[in-house]
């Protein structure tokens, strides 16, 4: 009766302004029969340091996070602390 434990990411969302959603599952299973799965969702900003994420996170951030978006994201980041 061996219980096993690992991760997966579960999706990835591009959403608005480049903001990239992740879900990471979270897997336990019993001598290869799953008896839980848990969620957690994180998201990367254009601009944010992708050293710890995912490869498949990474590669989208590659294309999505190209410098005028983060440069656009970091202005209107600005211009909201300013109100």
């Amino acid at each position: 009766m061996a219980l096993t434990e690992r991760t997966e990411i579960g999706s990835r969302e591009i959403l608005p302004g480049g903001l990239i959603q992740v879900r990471v599952d979270t897997i336990i299973e019993r001598d290869g029969e799953v008896v839980s799965r848990t969620y957690h969702r994180h998201v990367v900003a254009p601009g944010d340091d992708l050293t710890k994420e995912h490869p498949d996170v990474q590669r989208l951030a590659v294309i999505e996070h190209t410098p005028e978006r983060i440069a656009e994201f970091k202005r209107k980041r600005e211009e909201a602390r300013s109100l």
